[in-house]
């Protein structure tokens, strides 16, 4: 979608550029970060909590984990100086396997949340469209950039903000 994106927007500036000038000041073009966008408007915000508080369990599981392993390597480094090696080499092996475990969980939590994002984020897309569609109507857009396209652009035309607001009415439809 990245490469998309960019293609459109060399496109329009090639399109724009090739204008006459007293054509391209009729012109009335804006930049949209999408992302920014969607992340902030308020069913981002409630979807990432819903997440925060579904996963909590596994949060706090992997918090555990790692706090047993900074025991033990604490225990490790205090006392290795009166441990045999034979000790030394179990609390080893009890920090690498705490290790492994912190890892596998790490990944698998990682894995789980980004499925529910998938799921709770599933046609934000064509809210985000309509939005943007909506404010081309009512505001009398040309041309929409994405805002990664353009190297330098002035808050003037920088319509994020009016995105989310759109994108949060849309929402509020459901």
């Amino acid at each position: 979608m990245q490469i998309r994106q960019r293609m459109l927007a060399i496109i329009a500036a090639i399109t724009l550029f090739g204008m006459a000038p007293a054509a391209f000041a009729e012109i009335k073009l804006a930049v949209v970060d999408v992302q920014s966008a969607i992340l902030n408007s308020e069913s981002a915000k409630k979807i990432t909590n819903q997440i925060q508080g579904e996963f909590t369990r596994e949060q706090d599981s992997i918090k555990k984990l790692q706090t047993e392993a900074a025991v033990l390597l604490e225990r490790l480094q205090k006392d290795s100086e009166v441990m045999s090696d034979a000790e030394k080499r179990k609390v080893q092996q009890q920090i690498e396997s705490i290790n492994n475990d912190f890892v596998y969980e790490r990944q698998k939590l990682q894995r789980a949340i980004e499925e529910r994002q998938k799921e709770l984020f599933a046609g934000i897309d064509q809210r985000v469209q309509a939005a943007i569609n909506e404010l081309v109507l009512s505001d009398d857009y040309d041309v929409i950039l994405p805002r990664q396209a353009a190297l330098y652009v002035g808050d003037l035309y920088d319509i994020t903000r009016k995105v989310t607001e759109r994108l949060n009415m849309i929402d509020a439809k459901k």
